[in-house]
């Protein structure tokens, strides 16, 4: 009888073990895709940030070039300083200097 209930027991723990490693094996196989989708958002976030510093660092070439044309040409660097009342006028504050979607509000 001895010997029955000792094969019981073999029987019962080997079936545990089958379970616990197919389901190890399964959580293994769950974060590996866990992880590859990951990977996969993480590279289309790095594309788009690629881009969007590709765009950026056109739009600065765009605008400093805008800026050297106009340096020599502005009256505001080629005169002298405005008189303090002038520079802080209210309305001064208010008329944007640069025509771009960007900076307006």
């Amino acid at each position: 009888m001895k010997d029955s209930s000792d094969d019981m027991r073999k029987v019962q723990r080997r079936e545990k073990n089958r379970i616990a490693a197919q389901k190890s094996r399964l959580r293994q196989t769950q974060k590996a895709d866990t992880l590859h989708l990951e990977s996969e958002d993480l590279e289309r976030q790095n594309a788009a940030l690629r881009r969007e510093i590709k765009q950026l660092t056109e739009e600065m070439k765009h605008f400093t070039s805008m800026l050297n044309s106009h340096e020599p040409l502005c009256s505001i660097l080629t005169s002298p300083p405005p008189p303090p009342e002038v520079l802080y006028a209210t309305h001064s504050f208010h008329q944007p200097h640069i025509s771009s979607p960007r900076f307006q509000h």
